[in-house]
């Protein structure tokens, strides 16, 4: 089985991009891929999921409700990179988080890496 590490690093509603590439995330889970996903500078706003859609300020969806079925796909735990551990996005959710430290040695345990 291939594994494969998303590395996401947009905000929560920032673009059309977060959706697809959450999308494209859990399609390689559902197909049989090991899908590890680390979120990185903005998309630690993913944890976030008390966020209310409000089509007045925001002109895409609200991602992290994706986020919050990850367990369903077999997604969790969420990495996160232990120089973000205390920030409050990371502090406040209520996802599986796993922290890591982002280096050659964590990357090259897997086969492929997806950086969006």
């Amino acid at each position: 089985m291939k594994s494969v590490l998303v590395i996401l690093s947009h905000a929560n509603l920032s673009s059309l991009q977060v959706h697809e590439s959450l999308s494209a995330t859990m399609v390689l889970a559902t197909f049989g891929c090991e899908v590890n996903v680390l979120l990185q500078d903005a998309a630690l706003s993913l944890l976030q999921s008390d966020v209310a859609f409000d089509t007045l300020k925001h002109a895409f969806k609200v991602a992290s409700n994706m986020v919050d079925s990850f367990e369903f796909y077999d997604l969790t735990p969420i990495l996160v990179e232990h120089k973000q551990a205390h920030h409050a996005f990371v502090k406040n959710s209520n996802q599986d988080i796993e922290m890591i430290d982002f280096n050659a040695d964590f990357v090259s345990q897997f086969d492929h890496v997806l950086y969006w």
